[in-house]
């Protein structure tokens, strides 16, 4: 009986022992990693080509380790060559390591042969970490996505508050009024009603104040006329709602792009650019959505959504992001032009940008500052002549400047010239 007790019992925990094994194993494979480590090594090495919870360029790797346990009977060793050397590893005829080098198109990953035993582990040990959920939505966002937020009085109830001040006033003066009628009466008093000329009389039969009077609106018409003719054509604030969204804020400002990344043209051509769709999906093929704390910046402050805006530039390139690749399908993108120079107006962005040094900021504003791009300028005519008689040539270093800068520093006794000094204000420098 005694062993018959014993059997039942060792049985038991073998079955228990079983259970617990079973339980653990998902975090047995990261227990010889340091997560945080893996993650900035994650990052410097794998990000641009995978994702934990996505297919990219590469598979998804949540759990990578337990997963080809499973299902492919790999184990350590394995990762080890493939991370280190995979070209090597195909070339061998390993099965698996084929397999998933033909899934993608006959794409080998990058060897990384610097990267340690140790160094993988940690890779391993993040990538086996549970998935965090997103962040809650701030409060008194929800559904209000193109409010701003903020606790100051409307401007309804401001008026409103002034209106009631108003008719309180009136009706005191009114009060006032009457009963000082009453009292006059009761003393006796007589209010003698005369006949007055009625104003406009009065100020018809004062030729002086006729006359006076017709000057200054003459002056005034003049005034208002000449200012609403000189803003014909000139778009100073035009901030029109783009078909995509673009920050400007995030990617020149948070982000450090150069202008010129996009704007590529603006180096060697008359006109800046419109950047392709392709420049955009250089990054955007592997960013496919912000970090939650930048969604619900954009949300909260600024009413859109960075990762609906993502999906319109898939869906004008036609890129399938669960494939991850072109379907070929293309629709173009209406962008609304901001800034337009006349047609008689000559600018060239190559002379300003590449030769003259000019700095972007100096024509269109703090653009990395800016959410919505606008005409920060008003590029007028007496705009330009301004820059040109303030801003001084850079001549250093500059072969192209050298000897018309020699000749004209004697002819001007100066040791620094002004583009205006250059021959800048010439009419046919602009108009041609």
């Amino acid at each position: 009986m005694k062993q018959v007790i014993h059997r039942k019992l060792g049985n038991n925990f073998l079955r228990l022992s079983l259970i617990f094994l079973l339980t653990f194993s998902t975090s047995l494979f990261a227990q010889s990693g340091d997560p945080v480590a893996g993650k900035s090594l994650f990052n410097a090495n794998c990000a641009a080509c995978h994702k934990l919870d996505k297919k990219m360029t590469g598979p998804a790797l949540r759990n990578v380790e337990e997963r080809l346990a499973e299902s492919e009977g790999l184990d350590r060793e394995w990762l080890y060559a493939w991370i280190k050397n995979s070209p090597a590893l195909i070339k061998s005829g390993d099965a698996y390591a084929n397999k998933i080098y033909n899934e993608y198109g006959g794409a080998a990953m990058t060897p990384f042969p610097q990267l340690s035993n140790a160094d993988i582990d940690n890779i391993l040990a993040y990538t086996a970490t549970e998935a965090t959920p997103p962040p809650p939505p701030v409060p008194g966002t929800e559904g209000q996505a193109g409010q701003t937020s903020g606790s100051g009085i409307s401007n309804e109830i401001i008026l409103g508050a002034l209106g009631l001040l108003f008719a309180l006033l009136a009706i005191a003066l009114f009060l006032v009024n009457q009963t000082l009628r009453r009292f006059a009466e009761a003393k006796g008093v007589d209010l003698e009603k005369t006949k007055r000329t009625p104003i406009w009389k009065a100020f018809v039969q004062n030729q002086f104040l006729v006359l006076v009077s017709v000057i200054i609106l003459l002056l005034a018409s003049a005034y208002f006329v000449y200012g609403f003719l000189m803003q014909v054509g000139v778009n100073q604030g035009y901030e029109p709602v783009q078909p995509i969204h673009y920050s400007h804020r995030i990617h020149a400002g948070e982000n450090g792009i150069d202008c010129k990344y996009c704007h590529s043209s603006a180096r060697v051509s008359k006109h800046s650019g419109i950047p392709s769709l392709n420049v955009c999906m250089n990054c955007h093929k592997s960013i496919y959505e912000v970090a939650p704390e930048t969604q619900q910046e954009g949300l909260a402050e600024y009413g859109v959504d960075y990762n609906a805006e993502i999906k319109k530039l898939y869906a004008a390139v036609g890129w399938d992001d669960a494939e991850q690749k072109y379907t070929g399908e293309t629709s173009p993108v209406k962008w609304i032009r901001i800034h337009n120079l006349p047609d008689f107006a000559y600018f060239n962005h190559s002379q300003h940008v590449t030769v003259a040094g000019v700095e972007c900021q100096t024509c269109h504003g703090p653009v990395e500052e800016m959410e919505i791009m606008y005409q920060h300028a008003p590029l007028t005519m007496g705009w330009c002549i301004n820059c040109h008689r303030e801003t001084n040539v850079k001549v250093k270093d500059n072969g192209y400047y050298t000897k018309i800068h020699e000749q004209l520093a004697k002819k001007y006794g100066v040791e620094n010239l002004t583009a205006a000094q250059m021959g800048g204000l010439e009419c046919g420098k602009c108009h041609y």
